[in-house]
């Protein structure tokens, strides 16, 4: 067999949506022709990525998988208590939203009239409490097979914090999914912690000096463009939160974006700067069909649903571009952050 290919992923966060990863990770992992060098995730990419840490110190590629799959199987089974289900109707429809959920509607209400302060004094988080009991970290820090990078934000200077894999902890990936409308600000070495995704969803920079590799496969779960202007309440919000997550990776892909006409221009030195290939896999029609309430669907159905869609997307994107590994990006930059009719 050839030898494999060395690639860097790039994991986004969006709650259940998560589950799409889950599939793309399944397919990467099966295929040998490919290894996975360094992975960067924030919140539900940072718990994929530390649950492909763990299967990979375990059993390699089909631990890996196996890990996943456990993974998403058990956050099934712990959201069957949840009273936030879909309704009748859209079961019978098949529609994966909880709109038109009385639980959701009235969660969605709480966390916009008060603070996770006031409604959950005690800390309870039972996300917290399932990581922690599937995930061995001390098995996650020893994964020296892979490097990983989870990011969170830090609550009072808004910087980007990014924690390398000997440094991760329940308490980091936590950090890294913690949304500030529904859970405390997670505290690490005395200082407070947010979602990573307000500054990196996720992040590339480390792979920059990091990493042998010179391809980035981003595994993008909120879409940049979205057609048509949002009307409703619920779908206003959902772009305002599409862009605001979006905007550090945006940003960082301009910057690759200038370094590579620079260098094409002889403008910059070859020796100190190089090209990175960006790669993106995405189902962007199936995943802008989802409403932002079924971030919070975690029916086992809802999740195989989305690994098949994630599966698919990865089969195709190595069917069409596996060639173009180290050799070229496959997606067009300058399009992506200057927008379709620049």
């Amino acid at each position: 067999m050839a030898s494999e290919k060395p690639v860097n992923l790039a994991l986004q966060g969006g709650g259940a949506h998560g589950a799409f990863t889950w599939g793309v990770l399944d397919r990467i992992f099966e295929d040998e022709r490919i290894r996975v060098e360094a992975i960067s995730g924030t919140s539900a990419g940072a718990m994929n990525a530390v649950v492909a840490a763990q299967g990979l110190f375990e059993g390699g590629r089909e631990g890996a998988r196996k890990a996943l799959d456990t993974f998403w199987c058990e956050l099934a089974k712990a959201g069957a208590a949840s009273p936030i289900k879909r309704n009748p109707v859209n079961v019978w429809l098949g529609n994966w939203s909880l709109d038109n959920s009385p639980a959701y509607v009235m969660l969605d209400l709480m966390n916009r009239l008060a603070s996770p302060y006031d409604i959950n004094p005690l800390k309870l988080n039972p996300l917290r409490d399932l990581v922690r009991k599937l995930v061995d970290f001390d098995k996650v820090r020893h994964a020296d097979s892979i490097a990983l990078y989870l990011s969170a934000t830090n609550v009072e200077t808004g910087h980007v914090r990014v924690f390398s894999r000997n440094e991760v902890t329940a308490d980091v990936v936590m950090a890294s999914a913690c949304l500030p409308n529904i859970f405390h600000a997670v505290e690490i070495d005395g200082q407070a912690y947010w979602d990573g995704g307000y500054m990196g969803n996720p992040v590339l920079f480390p792979f920059f000096k990091r990493s042998h590799s010179d391809d980035i496969i981003i595994v993008q779960i909120n879409p940049i463009v979205r057609e048509g202007i949002p009307k409703t309440a619920p779908e206003i919000l959902n772009r305002v939160n599409e862009i605001t997550f979006n905007s550090a990776l945006v940003a960082e892909m301009r910057a690759i974006e200038f370094v590579r006409r620079l260098l094409e221009e002889g403008s910059l030195d070859a020796e100190r700067y190089r090209c990175i290939n960006i790669h993106m896999v995405e189902a962007r029609k199936q995943m802008r069909e989802l409403g932002a309430s079924s971030k919070l669907n975690t029916e086992i159905g809802f999740l195989r649903h989305l690994r098949g869609i994630g599966r698919d997307a990865a089969d195709r994107w190595i069917a069409a571009h596996f060639d173009d590994i180290g050799e070229r990006s496959t997606v067009d930059l300058k399009q992506i952050v200057d927008g379709p009719s620049s």
